[in-house]
């Protein structure tokens, strides 16, 4: 401040200049963010289709031989005929019951089975690779029961009986009683044991790289510990002075 002429002059400060310690001042040359590290293994959008799309045609192959399995292991239903009609020759037997015990065990062994496959060879957890290790269960369920009943005893229960002749016991078609809860059961258990694979032996997410923040800490005289505060009165403030020049 300078006398001139009997009036008051003062220095001129350049507008908007910023203090040493403004929080939104460019940082310093040199520092900057540390870019987010990812795993440099994880397939794209692209090539994870491509693998759900291989996995889904393997899985629904593989319904072929759950229904061969299925004819050579599931228990027959024996009937028998007379002149006037075909009877159950054990009225108590639990052979059809059994029939869909034996599909719905295979289909659970072969789902536990591809889950297994598909993540040891692939070995993470894609929501495309799941999608279509599901949907391929389904289908080999579905190619599976229709493979079974094709190569099956005939569904033609009359001429079968007029063939084997009266009171001869002859085997009944191969059938599901209960068809949606056992063809379900291979794409649940593969989501389940994938999914459990993949909690225990998945790889894990790569953490962050705070590196790159340390200019940050440097320039505003010490490390950065939690969210930028307001300006404060130090231990050596004085009070603040009011309009009239004297302290509020």
């Amino acid at each position: 401040m300078a006398w001139h002429d009997g009036t008051v002059t003062a220095p001129l400060t350049p507008p908007h200049q910023p203090g040493p310690h403004d929080p939104w001042q460019a940082p310093p040359s040199g520092s900057h963010l540390a870019p987010p590290v990812g795993d440099p293994d994880d397939p794209d959008t692209a090539t994870e289709l491509r693998q759900a799309a291989v996995v889904l045609v393997l899985v629904a192959l593989a319904g072929v031989a759950l229904g061969l399995l299925w004819l050579w292991l599931a228990p027959r239903v024996p009937l028998i005929s007379d002149d006037t009609a075909v009877f159950l020759e054990n009225s108590e037997g639990e052979e059809a019951i059994g029939a869909d015990g034996t599909f719905v065990l295979l289909a659970i062994g072969f789902g536990a089975l591809s889950a297994a496959a598909v993540f040891w060879r692939l070995r993470r957890g894609g929501v495309f690779v799941v999608v279509g290790l599901a949907l391929g269960g389904l289908l080999a369920s579905l190619l599976a029961w229709r493979v079974g009943i094709w190569l099956g005893p005939s569904s033609d229960v009359v001429g079968r009986a007029r063939e084997a002749g009266q009171g001869v016991t002859f085997d009944a078609p191969l059938e599901l009683h209960a068809v949606w809860a056992a063809v379900l059961a291979w794409p649940f258990a593969a989501m389940g044991i994938h999914l459990l694979l993949t909690a225990a032996f998945g790889p894990r997410d790569v953490e962050p790289d705070w590196s790159g923040y340390s200019g940050y800490g440097e320039y505003y005289g010490g490390p950065v510990q939690g969210p930028l505060a307001g300006p404060s009165a130090g231990p050596g403030a004085g009070p603040s002075a009011g309009p009239g020049g004297g302290a509020a």
